[in-house]
């Protein structure tokens, strides 16, 4: 057992903390709200809600997404070269690829099929006030182009997902392929890759308070009142949420793998928290990659790949509100789409999912595409932009769900799944920072040396 887990016995665990924070986070916003005392340009508005919890919360987000771009390219490089076989890399990769394109299409095809049933929307007749600039869908030859970055330095820089992933598969590739004289260069990513992973345990030392921030912010300024004109809408897209995240994503991780539904929804939910707490995939690397490998047992060499690669082109979540957004601004509009346009509508979210940045708001621009693939005005997105955030919340923690299940079904294809650390309940818990003096003070001799 590591130190930092006996030393952390008594003391309330990382995800305690952060659940903690949560509940006081929504109880405090909703407080705020409901009583009025967040009126623009007010003291509660200026100094506290978009002051301190603001500031706060976007430090958080922002150390999270510092670590993104070094984790996933020092992880993957390791990744790559601890694998040591590329024909086993391809295979990690089209199952990863193959398991993601199917939650995806079975998310968005339950998510349409429920919300035609139930009949959102029907008879409303509401105006929109809110103004949305939608864009043009990419053709998927461009996707596939931009895909191979002409610059990686700025790749690197503007966070390109996908570009970065493929410059760091060709580079761990290459390694491989140099072998014996590129190994002081492997040992030093190692290096490198163990420093960002430290890295991620320090900060999420703040992640309590930063989760209380964030989510006091967004209640204290959305409150419950949006929701009232658009409670059918949100009842039917939370319901087919929970549905993915509790049947759907159990069900697949247990038919391709046999793992235990229970132990690997426990072991998730830190990971969730962080996701819903920042509605962003990608600000949640940092936290599901280490919820893959140390508590659930996927190796280094599988995860690091899976992971980056799923907050890339995994959006279950997003596919849900696709479909039952689509339903819904159909209906209002009295829109018949027909069956042809529901399969249209399947296949321009799987597709739109390829190559979409996992960052909060992303959904809304992938919806646009949609919408203007099938005829659907985009004035009709201003209906629901007032509710997305709180959603879009929800959905990324389903997103990261799917990331880390499909992490566990290629693990275990590969034989790469420690299940010694699956099944252990005090696998990779964190209760706070382990400081090692003896190799702080051997470091620093070295240094004065």
């Amino acid at each position: 057992m590591s130190n930092a887990a006996s030393n952390g016995e008594g003391k309330m665990s990382l995800t305690a903390k952060v659940i903690v924070g949560l509940v006081a986070g929504i109880l405090l916003g909703l407080t705020i709200n409901i009583l009025g005392l967040n009126p623009a340009g007010g003291f509660v508005d200026t100094y506290i809600t978009n002051g301190l919890f603001h500031v706060v919360g976007k430090m958080f987000v922002n150390a999270l997404k510092m670590l993104v771009v070094p984790l996933v390219l020092f992880s993957l490089i390791c990744g790559v070269c601890g694998i040591g076989d590329i024909k086993m890399l391809g295979r990690v990769g089209s199952k990863s690829f193959g398991l993601y394109i199917l939650t995806t299409a079975i998310a968005i095809a339950v998510a349409i099929t429920v919300a035609v049933i139930s009949g959102i929307g029907s008879g409303m007749d509401m105006a929109t006030e809110s103004a949305f600039s939608g864009r043009e869908a990419p053709p998927l030859s461009q996707v596939l182009i931009d895909i191979i970055p002409n610059n990686p330095i700025n790749a690197l820089s503007e966070g390109e997902m996908l570009q970065i992933i493929f410059f760091a598969i060709l580079m761990g590739v290459c390694i491989l392929m140099v072998g014996k004289p590129a190994k002081k260069l492997v040992e030093l990513i190692e290096v490198l890759n163990e420093v960002m992973m430290k890295m991620v345990t320090v900060i999420m030392e703040i992640a309590p308070y930063a989760v209380f921030c964030l989510i006091a912010k967004a209640m204290a300024n959305l409150g419950l009142a949006l929701f009232a004109q658009l409670i059918g809408y949100v009842v039917v897209l939370i319901a087919v949420l929970m549905l993915h995240l509790f049947v759907v994503i159990p069900f697949i991780l247990k038919l391709f793998s046999g793992l235990s539904v229970t132990t690997f929804l426990k072991k998730a939910r830190n990971m969730q928290v962080f996701a819903f707490s920042t509605a962003s995939s990608n600000a949640t690397i940092p936290v599901t990659l280490r919820t893959v490998t140390e508590r659930l047992g996927v190796r280094n060499s599988v995860g690091s790949f899976t992971v980056p690669f799923g907050a890339t082109i995994n959006m279950d979540g997003t596919a849900i509100m696709q479909g039952v957004a689509t339903v819904f601004i159909a209906n209002i509009y009295g829109v018949d789409l027909g069956l042809a346009g529901y399969v249209t509508v399947i296949m321009m979210a799987v597709l739109a999912s390829i190559g979409t940045a996992g960052v909060p708001g992303v959904g809304l621009i992938m919806l646009s595409m949609v919408f203007a693939q099938v005829g659907l005005p985009l004035e009709g997105i201003g209906l629901i932009l007032g509710v997305d955030r709180l959603l879009d919340m929800v959905r990324t923690a389903v997103n990261v769900t799917g990331d880390a299940a499909v992490s566990c079904i290629v693990a275990k294809s590969e034989g790469k799944l420690d299940e010694s650390i699956f099944n252990d309940p005090k696998a990779g818990v964190v209760a706070g920072v382990d400081i090692d003096h003896d190799a702080e003070k051997e470091l620093a001799d070295v240094a004065k040396g």
